[in-house]
């Protein structure tokens, strides 16, 4: 029996253009300029959402779009492949006879045939599609804004690039700078340094090659920190008399020892000019020439310490014990080792370990001559930077707080008009120097004492047994 739903349809079948499926998508996305899928979706979206609520369609219209849904989705309808309908399901067999009025249409046409009777049956759907086409088309704007922003970007990045590349290529860097002072110094004395070289080692082309090297070095080293002594004395107006005149930096005497210098030796270039003057007497070259760079507190910059550690807990504390390097850190108390800077080394080295706890450890520099050259051990009952016991009363730091672990390396302290000026080197810190041994080495920043501080006060019951080298190096 067919419906009156059917007959109208197949009386009056939906007319589709016989164009191309291309042409009809090259169509469409001129009509609404956005791609046919894109209007499709947004129209399947906008049926949803509105149906029965913004827009009230026929059942035949419904019909139809269902129609077109279907075609779009399964393609032409197929009665083999459908599954049976209910004896009572009128509108299934409604929907499928509208399906099948549409014979072999193409999915791309189905589309344009859904959204052509959207747009005919519901007039608000135009104007949702020019909403979304509008923000379609500002999010694209955006896009082709962020590109050029991103691009121009790049382009400024690249043009600061080239700019110090030029600028790089036009002022040499540091190491450059610093090979051409040495060559300038290297070809005023090499032919002195040569003579000399030939003297110890005469026929020995490969020693004379190396002594000339180290005496080159040895120049150099001592050139700049000749300028920056120079430099010392112009930004504090000092002035010097006596010492304005005086001659040629000079080697330490260990040099001397090491390439057997007797008496007469090539001469060092000329403080001041930079000229190579005659002959002259190599002795031991002062600490004050030793100072390279000068902090804002007037004194030179300290250098950080080299840190290490090593698992040999064992060995190493049975070698410091038969050394006598052992001693006991009451709980709550701090013990301080006290070591003078020694005239014929250059550096500081230490190393420790505990027994079963941690300790904590840090190291200072006082900028003051200490009346012996014996390493002295002092104790205190708390974690200041010097004991009641050292020599200079009961003033503290003005610390911020107690703890054990704070401070900065390389700080200056400023103390009462009684103390000398302290360096901080390391921090003291909690080592678990119980597990492994823990050494360091600094190189001296002037004249000084060195204080290695050992501090247990933050243990209200254990205390620690401690086993400690501690040597000058070159």
């Amino acid at each position: 029996m067919t419906t009156k739903n059917e007959l109208n349809l197949k009386v009056n079948p939906v007319k589709v253009p016989l164009e191309t499926d291309q042409g009809i998508l090259e169509s469409e996305e001129r009509k609404w300029g956005l791609p046919l899928k894109e209007v499709y979706k947004h129209g399947i979206a906008f049926y949803k959402d509105k149906d029965g609520k913004a827009v009230h369609l026929s059942y035949e219209d419904r019909l139809k779009l269902v129609a077109y849904t279907q075609q779009t989705i399964h393609g032409p309808f197929d009665p083999n492949s459908a599954p049976p309908l209910g004896v009572l399901d009128m509108i299934g067999r409604d929907r499928r006879a509208a399906w099948h009025a549409l014979g072999q249409m193409s999915q791309v046409q189905a589309m344009a045939g859904f959204i052509h009777t959207l747009d005919r049956l519901c007039p608000l759907f135009k104007p949702y599609l020019e909403a979304i086409q509008k923000d379609f088309e500002d999010k694209k704007q955006q896009e082709l804004k962020r590109q050029e922003e991103e691009k121009a970007h790049l382009e400024l990045q690249n043009r600061i690039m080239l700019e110090k590349e030029k600028q790089q290529s036009a002022n040499p860097t540091e190491e450059q700078q610093v090979q051409r002072i040495k060559d300038a110094l290297n070809a005023q004395t090499y032919e002195q340094f040569l003579q000399y070289a030939q003297q110890q080692f005469p026929g020995n082309f490969d020693q004379q090659a190396i002594l000339i090297r180290q005496l080159q070095d040895q120049h150099y080293q001592q050139y700049i920190q000749q300028l920056a002594v120079d430099q010392r004395l112009a930004n504090s107006s000092i002035k010097f008399q006596d010492e304005a005149d005086e001659g040629e930096n000079e080697l330490t005497e260990d040099v001397m020892e090491e390439f057997h210098l007797k008496d007469e030796v090539v001469a060092l270039v000329d403080n001041k000019s930079m000229q190579t003057s005659e002959k002259t007497d190599f002795t031991e070259f002062t600490e004050e020439s030793r100072g390279e760079e000068e902090s804002d507190d007037g004194f030179p910059v300290v250098e950080e310490a080299h840190m290490w550690s090593s698992g040999d807990v064992e060995q190493f504390k049975q070698s410091a014990a038969a050394s006598g390097g052992r001693l006991a850190v009451a709980h709550g108390e701090t013990v301080t080792l006290r070591v003078p800077t020694h005239a014929r080394a250059r550096a500081l080295s230490w190393a420790f370990a505990t027994d079963h706890y941690d300790l904590g450890f840090g190291l200072y520099f006082e900028w003051s001559k200490s009346p012996t050259t014996e390493m002295t051990i002092h104790v205190s009952d708390s974690d200041d930077d010097y004991g009641d016991d050292d020599g200079y009363g009961d003033d503290e730091f003005n610390e911020s707080s107690n703890d054990v672990e704070i401070g900065q390396s390389g700080e200056t302290r400023a103390l009462s008009s009684q103390r000398p000026p302290v360096s901080l080197i390391v921090p003291i810190y909690r080592r678990d120097c119980h597990n492994e041994v823990y050494g360091g080495s600094h190189t001296y920043p002037g004249e000084g004492v060195y204080l290695l501080k050992f501090d247990n006060t933050y243990s209200l019951w254990r205390n620690k047994t401690l086993y400690y080298k501690v040597y000058y190096t070159q």
